[in-house]
């Protein structure tokens, strides 16, 4: 059993950046896949970023590539995301996700077995 808490959520104007973190409980963390996904109102749950177990593969949605970077501390329990040139369309809650198997993690919201609460993000143009 894991438990996922989020934090870092806020507002920040556009072009400004933020630092998700996700604080797992547990011994197994270092053995879960980690990942990010995100919903805006009114929208489905999208895949925002994956990383395995160890850090060495990693995997990012469309949408923030290139300004989004996924990255894991397994001593601190802890995943983070780096969110760069952010933009009014990243406004949206933000969850960290967990499966217990050491690859990235599948983009289907449907398949994560742990989900935090949600820290949201808002951001103004």
């Amino acid at each position: 059993q894991v438990q996922l808490v989020e934090s870092g959520g806020g507002l920040v104007q556009a072009g400004g950046s933020l630092r998700l973190s996700c604080a797992a409980s547990g011994r197994a963390f270092s053995m879960y896949g980690m990942g990010w996904f995100r919903q805006a109102p009114g929208k489905e749950r999208e895949f925002v970023a994956t990383i395995d177990w160890n850090g060495s593969n990693t995997y990012y949605g469309d949408s923030v590539k290139g300004r989004f970077t996924i990255s894991r501390d397994n001593a601190k329990n802890t995943v983070y995301l780096q969110m760069n040139s952010l933009k009014p369309e990243d406004t949206a809650v933000y969850y960290c996700a967990a499966n217990p198997a050491k690859g990235i993690l599948t983009t289907l919201p449907q398949s994560i077995v742990y989900w935090g609460q949600g820290t949201r993000v808002t951001v103004s143009s």
